[in-house]
């Protein structure tokens, strides 16, 4: 087997078992129920803001040391940190625990940076699109079997909610086993990377030195390369505000199935999870197939649009009384969704200087981050609105619907300011 094979089974492997979490549909459920005298709007205004803080605390920080100690190690720390989450989800039953726990979170979360970064630092550029298809592939089906799993197990009453979370926790273990087996990354893109400096009189190539200033310098140069193209910047922005609501409508969608659900017990959780994720991974295969770069703006007017029916979608959910509309919903958005995000992504990857995508992502996925940060603290915590889950989804469905506004009026202004441009250059061609 060849070695970058080899690499991308471990690789592979880790993912799915980290996915493989079926006490995840049900978390709310348990919390609320099974776990302990703890309300619903304490879990939701007390311990999950504290998960969205730290999630945005820890991103910059495991980015930047993900580089500098070279992948594997805040791999195996993302293993170590779901194994704790899910210990401390077990066996503490305060909110001051649960908050503790929501820091694991934050550290289980934004090392997923590593993960995803870690193939394009061990195998060759040849490999990159098969590997990126095996891990995406592997990350999907652990998330899908994951929800299947739990459906099947509930509906049966095989296991509750509790002993849910023993399985997830039996499976970050094993994800730890397969992280220790991956091999190390012997190359760093900015704090040890290569340069012309790097070989020696002789021809050979020496092993990198640690350069803080040229990690700063090369993360510079990316930087402005890449947001100074208008077509990165305009697509990164839209990104960035789309995942926003995405997060904060997947972080939350429990409290709403539970309060719209009969005896707001909310069963099916599993199985809508499952279904979401594999119309969610139909959705990004079929945009996948597009050519991203050649119609962007005509993409850009489309896109635009399925963000309006995303809108349309969420505040539905929040006013309907039926368990099944919220569901489906739920799986459409899911679908819709993850068609436009892989579109963007398509879009700014085809016009970034090379080796800057894991930086620029990284970047959009914090800005995204912040955003949620703030929706966050308007519209759930009790120094905001503190609104109840019905109304908080009109909010989110009302964003999406704003920000397709604003998009499908900048597509037209920006069409017809290139048609008058073309206009007036057309008239001086003819004068002359």
């Amino acid at each position: 087997m060849k070695n970058w094979l080899k690499i991308s089974l471990l690789l592979c492997t880790f993912g799915f078992f980290r996915e493989f979490r079926p006490s995840e549909p049900y978390v709310t459920e348990y919390l609320s129920s099974d776990y302990g005298n703890l309300t619903t709007e304490q879990i939701y205004q007390d311990v999950y803001p504290f998960g969205t803080y730290s999630v945005l605390a820890q991103l910059v920080i495991v980015f930047l040391i993900t580089d500098l100690v070279r992948y594997k190690p805040v791999i195996v720390l993302s293993a170590l940190a779901g194994i704790t989450l899910f210990s401390l989800l077990i066996w503490t039953e305060t909110v001051g625990m649960l908050q503790v726990a929501q820091i694991f979170f934050g550290t289980f979360t934004a090392a997923e940076v590593a993960y995803y970064t870690y193939m394009y630092a061990k195998v060759n550029k040849e490999q990159y699109q098969i590997v990126t298809g095996h891990t995406r592939a592997a990350i999907l089906s652990g998330k899908f079997l994951g929800g299947l799993f739990a459906q099947v197990l509930v509906s049966t009453d095989s296991m509750n909610y509790r002993q849910l979370h023993y399985l997830s926790l039996t499976t970050q273990v094993i994800s730890l086993a397969v992280s220790l087996f991956l091999p190390g990354v012997p190359r760093s893109l900015y704090f040890y990377a290569s340069s012309d400096k790097n070989l020696a009189p002789g021809g050979e190539i020496t092993a990198p030195k640690f350069s803080f200033s040229n990690a700063c310098r090369l993360l510079w140069y990316h930087l402005v390369s890449s947001y100074s193209n208008p077509v990165v910047l305009k697509w990164s922005l839209w990104w960035a505000l789309a995942t926003c609501g995405q997060i904060q409508v997947i972080s939350y969608i429990q409290f709403l199935w539970k309060e719209v659900a009969p005896d707001h017990l909310s069963v099916y959780n599993g199985g809508v999870e499952a279904v979401a994720t594999l119309l969610g991974a139909i959705g990004a295969i079929l945009a996948g197939l597009l050519n991203s770069n050649k119609r962007r703006g005509s993409y850009m007017l489309g896109i635009s649009i399925c963000a309006g029916i995303l809108g349309a979608l969420l505040i539905y959910a929040a006013k309907t009384h039926e368990i099944w509309v919220a569901y489906v919903n739920y799986v459409l958005f899911c679908a819709v969704f993850f068609f436009i995000i892989t579109v963007a992504g398509a879009v700014v990857a085809e016009n970034l200087v090379e080796d800057s995508f894991g930086l620029i992502f990284g970047i959009n996925t914090l800005m995204g981050l912040l955003l949620q940060t703030i929706l966050t603290i308007v519209v759930v915590e009790k120094v905001g609105l503190a609104l109840e889950p019905r109304d908080q989804y009109v909010v989110y469905g009302s964003y999406f619907i704003v920000l397709a506004g604003i998009y499908i009026i900048g597509s037209a202004l920006g069409k017809l300011f290139c048609r008058n441009r073309n206009s007036s250059v057309g008239s001086v061609d003819h004068l002359t």
